[in-house]
């Protein structure tokens, strides 16, 4: 029941169409029902099969008045739950945020598949040219080519068919590289109402998760649209017909910037998931005791809020392609990618390789220039992080460069040959020319960047001393004493270097 839900249902209006299977008469075949509209699905022996049928906006009866007359009494016009519970957490949308480990200034991007052949995750229907082309793989390898994982988050939203028709463990096989670069798959039952709040943009497709993106006025890219899969009378297909739509040839971070940069939401997709918003609980409620024939109880009535959902680090455990360039005295630009970035331009620079310990690529542990990881600093299995610093470069004779993440803003490094330091982001370090950026999205005490991320500039800065005559030594110093100034994207972060305190001293 696309269209014609029940209070439990969540899918808007999408207008689906279901296949048309011809008759085989020769004669031209009719326009396929549109899948909840048809009395094949409204009817039983010519009688309505439902006592009441709850729509969302008044133009639903209308086409189904067209589609099945016989239907129409029963209509109920009871607004949208499921967007009301997003309505009314909209407050909550930085913490939904932090939940997913978006850090203050980087962009969430969300992906969005439906479950047939045309969705964004299907093997390329009509719109794609149908040869079968598997365009998420497409589109995940560029996800890791073009987007720095400082700047970016990713997550995904499939349709519960999708997990239903082939198994989690197969999903979760295909995407095994992308979630290893940091995407997050969301429980497509319990946690996509909050990630789309939390979404900076959606890919989608002809989906209700898309259509209720573009009703909250998230900013939406077409990957897939095929419009002779929908009502053409439906209010999603004009949306699908103006939305903007992925080009497969153009840069897709270029893409989506200007997606951001130039979105206008509009008033359609709101309009038409619900004419009466923030009303479904009460209309509901009355509809259901007027069927038992029981009064309805004196307190308000109201819809469960969204749950906070647990947290979702995102841990990018796939080797880390650096690419680095020192501005200044402590001042180092830095991006990092899942892939190897290329040629990005002609401002020179310099590359390292960052690994996380927890890598599947294990044969990378011994090319790495830095390697990192994250846990508690107080984990009796490490040690301590001085511990561990130690014992990495112990066990990795080509690592330059040991780093522990202790917490959000901070972590611990060993640079072969000295003794261990703490780096820690200067809360408030500001930004600079941020395009867009959210002067809610900050966190007192947290940096927008991954401390991991700080380590890797450090030893960007120590490293240029093989290239002029200030030595290593000079300027790991230098550091320690005026702290560095990172750059990733068009964010600043100050951070401070000190020595490690000894055990004896810490508390």
């Amino acid at each position: 029941m696309d269209t014609l839900r029940g209070w439990q249902h969540r899918t808007p209006d999408t207008g689906h169409r279901t296949p048309d299977t011809g008759s085989g008469s020769g004669s031209a075949a009719a326009p396929a029902p549109v899948f909840g509209l048809a009395p094949e699905w409204l009817l039983s022996r010519g009688n309505p099969v439902a006592d009441a049928l709850v729509l969302s906006h008044p133009e639903q009866y209308e086409r189904l008045s067209a589609a099945c007359p016989e239907a129409a009494p029963t209509a109920v016009l009871a607004g949208d739950p499921c967007f009301d519970r997003m309505l009314a957490a909209r407050p909550y949308r930085e913490r939904f945020r932090r939940a997913l480990a978006v850090r203050p200034g980087q962009r969430l991007v969300l992906l969005n598949s439906t479950w047939n052949s045309d969705s964004l995750l299907g093997d390329g229907g009509a719109d794609r040219g149908g040869n079968g082309s598997d365009a998420v793989a497409a589109l995940l390898d560029r996800v890791a080519a073009e987007f720095p994982v400082d700047e970016y988050r990713f997550a995904a939203v499939l349709h519960p068919n999708v997990w239903h028709g082939h198994g989690p463990g197969q999903i979760r096989a295909w995407l095994d590289r992308a979630r290893r670069g940091g995407l997050t798959l969301i429980d497509p039952l319990k946690g996509w109402r909050q990630a789309l709040l939390a979404a900076d943009a959606v890919i989608g497709d002809h989906g209700s998760v898309t259509y209720y993106a573009a009703a909250l006025g998230t900013p939406v890219l077409l990957g897939a649209a095929p419009l002779d899969a929908l009502d053409p009378d439906a209010p999603i297909s004009a949306f699908m017909r103006e939305a903007p739509r992925l080009d497969p040839t153009a840069s897709l971070a270029a893409q989506i910037e200007q997606l951001i940069s130039r979105h206008r939401p509009s008033a359609g997709p709101a309009v038409f998931t619900t004419s009466v918003p923030g009303e479904s609980a009460v209309r509901l409620r009355r509809l259901f005791y007027s069927m038992m024939g029981a009064p309805e109880p004196g307190r308000p009535a109201s819809l469960k809020p969204l749950p906070l959902p647990d947290y979702e680090p995102g841990t990018v455990t796939v080797p880390l392609h650096v690419l680095t360039q020192v501005l200044g005295p402590g001042r180092i630009a830095l991006g990092r990618w899942t892939e190897p970035p290329g040629v990005r331009s002609d401002e020179g620079g310099e590359a390292h390789v960052a690994v996380h310990e927890d890598t599947r690529d294990v044969d990378q542990l011994d090319l790495a220039d830095v390697i990192f990881r994250d846990g508690a600093p107080d984990d009796p299995r490490f040690g301590s992080p001085s511990v561990w610093t130690a014992e990495v470069l112990r066990r990795h004779h080509g690592c330059s460069l040991a780093a522990y993440v202790t917490g959000p803003s901070e972590c611990v490094v060993r640079v072969r040959g000295e003794e261990p330091l703490r780096l820690v982001a200067v809360p408030a370090a500001g930004t600079e020319g941020v395009s867009g950026a959210d002067p809610a999205a900050g966190t007192e005490g947290v940096s927008g960047a991954d401390p991991a991320a700080f380590a890797s500039a450090l030893y960007a800065w120590l490293a240029t001393g093989s290239h002029d005559t200030v030595a290593a030594d000079e300027r790991l110093a230098r550091a320690v004493a005026d702290g560095l100034r990172v750059r990733t994207g068009s964010r600043l972060h100050d951070v401070r270097v000190a020595p490690l305190p000894p055990p004896e001293s810490v508390g």
